[in-house]
């Protein structure tokens, strides 16, 4: 009888469950991270399946109705007429890409030396004055950009394409340059002065070498900018000497779309070639950024 008693009386224990550890906190957040990933990558390549389906569908099937439809018969008829005549516009756009944005890095990279390493009087000034040129819509200096392209007597087509987009590059290449030379040891700087080096030798022998970051991240974004570039383009040439910008808009025939499937696939052929670069350099495009950003 005691003994029942006793155990009646006795409080009862609650059996609590552990608290979660980190590792199973930790788990539970990656896949949260992960799915969140998934969600967005889905949301982003919706239209990238839109495009690629309707490429490859015929006159009668590429239509907005079926948008989400596979084609009922498969055809490459799309990408033949596309790459016909997109071909020689992605020639003449790489013909303005690739010395536009080499000779924007290089421009770039002096100035950014020049201004981060080799003080003068008034240098600041100067380098608000080169940013200012970041802050100016292309919109608002067309008119009297194109009557100054008109007095040089400049030839339109690949060769005004070329020297916009130098210019209008310099701004950002500089922004980037000299954040990049603002990392780098000063006592790497003041030993070239030591044994004699001026400022062109220290940069060609001490400074570029070094500099590989950030012309990977100046060059991706120069070739970014200049080939999906269309108001220079419109302005500055024509379907005859223009850019893959020009070829594809007169391909879609503006806003009146004759055949989605040839305008998918002329969509698709002049995104490809930055798509590549992303794809393949898109790593050192980060790597680059994330090297000027903090001062060692």
């Amino acid at each position: 009888m005691t003994a029942a008693t006793d155990q009646l009386a006795a409080p009862r224990t609650t059996v609590r469950r552990p608290p979660p550890t980190s590792k199973n906190r930790y788990a539970l957040t990656r896949t949260l991270k992960y799915a969140g990933l998934i969600f967005f990558l889905l949301i982003v390549l919706i239209p990238v399946y839109v495009l690629l389906v309707t490429s490859f569908k015929g006159t009668g099937d590429a239509d907005p109705s079926r948008a989400w439809a596979f084609p009922q018969i498969w055809t490459l008829d799309n990408w033949a007429t596309a790459w016909t005549a997109l071909a020689p516009s992605i020639l003449r756009s790489v013909a303005v890409v690739v010395p536009s944005a080499i000779i924007a890095a290089f421009l770039g990279s002096l100035n950014g030396f020049v201004l981060a390493r080799w003080s003068f009087r008034g240098a600041n000034i100067v380098f608000t004055v080169i940013l200012f040129g970041m802050f100016i819509p292309y919109q608002a200096v067309m008119i009297p950009l194109t009557q100054l392209v008109l007095d040089l007597g400049i030839p339109t087509g690949v060769p005004t394409l070329i020297l916009l987009h130098v210019v209008y590059g310099i701004p950002i290449t500089t922004l980037i340059f000299r954040n990049y030379y603002a990392t780098v040891p000063h006592e790497l700087i003041e030993a070239a002065r030591v044994d004699g080096a001026g400022m062109l030798r220290t940069y060609w022998s001490i400074v570029l070498p070094i500099s590989i970051p950030s012309f990977v991240v100046v060059l991706i974004w120069q070739f970014t900018s200049a080939w999906n570039d269309f108001l220079f383009a419109v302005f500055f040439s024509s379907s005859q000497n223009g850019p893959v910008t020009v070829a594809l808009n007169n391909l879609a025939n503006g806003a009146l779309l004759q055949n989605y499937g040839v305008s998918m696939a002329g969509a698709l052929f002049a995104s490809l070639p930055t798509l590549l670069v992303y794809i393949v350099l898109g790593k050192y495009f980060v790597g680059g950024l994330m090297s000027g950003s903090v001062k060692g």
